[in-house]
This record gives structure tokens, C-alpha cells and sequence, in this order.
């Protein structure tokens, strides 16, 4: 049996083939028109997605499977338990991500560093049970509040590297948010570590490939966790 797992986030369609829990293919959409088409080139007979967007039903009705067809929410039976307050407004993102920090790593404490339009830090312990975590601006966020927040700031790309010291407003902007960015990163980590032995910190999201080699060792880079955590709540759903 093929499982197809479907991450639609902010800005594109990410979808992912299972075999065995295995990764077996990627692909990536910019719309739901070409999401579907990669349906109908690879065939599957269970599929599972997770949306931002409130329109997941629909492109889950264009998809055509002969199994399960499910939509990730907090209330799906789940492979973690969820010890937090409101569980009807956690994000469906760190959701799956949490379940697939427990699959690469069972039984072992988890950090996830998911670094994307926002940046958030979500803990699973050891028995599985989500305890909670941290939501803070992403790195495009961050420049485009200064834009928006200011009268004269201008809007900037993303820079893969910055220094410490910018010498125009462009760069100074640049090595603000990026530099900032890491430090957060590199502290929420810390803290985590100090509260917690034998910690797996996981960093994954769009953004994660500009911090792997500015975080603070040892991490885990896991592009793909989102999908994996996907595969993992589908086959604990349907007991495959």
C-alpha cells in the first residue's frame, strides 16, 4: 500500500509518497490545479492532509483514492497525547511535526525548530505527550515588519548570510533579523537543553537550511518531518 501525505502550508503544496513509511517520492505544488495532477501521475490508496488553508476538504475531494481520505486536526486519533489548553486552535503543522519527531526518535525528548512564516519551538517528552511551546516571528516576517512598522525602512529580501556590522540600511536590516534570529534560536535551545537530559533538538521548515550550520550542535535537520509526522498520524489511523 501507497500513502500519500499533503502539507499545505503558506505558500505551496508539499506532498510526499509512502511505502513501508518510507519516502518514496516529493513533489511540490504552487497551486491546487497542479496538486491534483501529481495525484493523478502517482497513485495512492490512503491520503492524509494538513492545511492552513481552510479549502483542505475541497482539494481532498479532487483527490481520488480507494482507502482513507483524511483531514489533520486535533481532534484525529493521534499517535501523541496533547497536554494543552486549547487544543482546537494548535497549529496542524506542529501538530504533525511533533508525530514525526516521535517516529525518527521514540521515546526520546524532542525539540522541534520549525522555521517558516512564523518560528515556532514545540517539546514532546519521552512518554509522547505534547507539553507545548513557542510561536515567534519567522524571517520574513521580521523584515517586513520593519517596513510596514516604519515611514522609511524599505522592504528586503531574505540574505543567506549577513554581517555583524551592516554597512547600509539594506544590510543592517539583514544582519538584524538574521543574526537576531540565530541568537533566538540558539536561546530557546539552551533553555530547553537545561531543563531537559538527552534532548533531540529537530530543525526543520523553509527556512531552516539558512540556521543548520549557525545552531549550536548537536541538531537534526529533518526537511521532510512535516510529512513523516503526516505518515505516521495516517498509519496510526488506519493500523498499517
Amino acid at each position: 500500500m501507497i500513502s500519500l501525505a499533503i502539507d499545505w502550508g503558506n505558500t505551496r503544496i508539499k506532498m510526499g509518497w509512502f511505502r513501508q513509511g518510507m519516502l518514496i517520492r516529493k513533489e511540490t505544488a504552487a497551486s491546487v490545479a497542479e496538486a491534483v495532477a501529481h495525484t493523478l501521475q502517482h497513485t495512492a490508496t490512503h491520503v492524509i492532509i494538513s492545511s492552513v488553508n481552510e479549502e483542505a476538504e475541497a482539494l481532498l475531494q479532487e483527490i481520488s483514492v480507494p482507502g482513507e481520505k483524511l483531514v489533520l486536526s486535533p481532534a484525529l486519533s493521534l499517535p501523541i497525547t496533547l497536554d494543552y489548553e486549547t487544543p482546537q486552535t494548535l497549529g496542524v503543522d506542529r501538530l504533525a511535526a511533533a508525530c514525526g519527531a516521535i517516529h525518527l526518535f521514540p521515546h526520546t525528548p524532542c525539540l522541534i525548530v520549525d522555521a517558516g512564516t512564523c518560528i515556532t519551538y514545540d517539546y514532546v517528552d519521552d512518554q509522547h505527550v505534547f507539553r507545548g511551546g513557542s510561536i515567534a516571528p519567522g524571517l520574513a516576517m521580521r523584515l517586513k515588519a520593519m517596513h510596514t512598522f516604519t515611514a522609511r525602512l524599505p522592504l528586503v529580501e531574505i540574505a543567506g548570510t549577513a554581517p555583524l556590522l551592516g554597512k547600509s540600511t539594506q544590510a543592517a536590516m539583514q544582519s538584524g533579523a538574521l543574526r537576531g534570529m540565530t541568537a533566538e534560536i540558539n536561546g530557546m535551545i539552551e533553555q530547553h537543553r537545561n531543563q531537559t537530559a538527552n534532548l533531540h533538538v529537530l530543525l526543520t521548515g523553509g527556512d531552516a537550511q539558512l540556521f543548520e550550520n549557525q545552531v549550536k550542535p548537536p541538531i537534526f535537520a529533518a526537511p521532510d518531518l512535516v510529512l513523516l509526522g503526516l505518515n505516521r498520524i495516517l498509519t496510526h489511523h488506519v493500523g498499517f
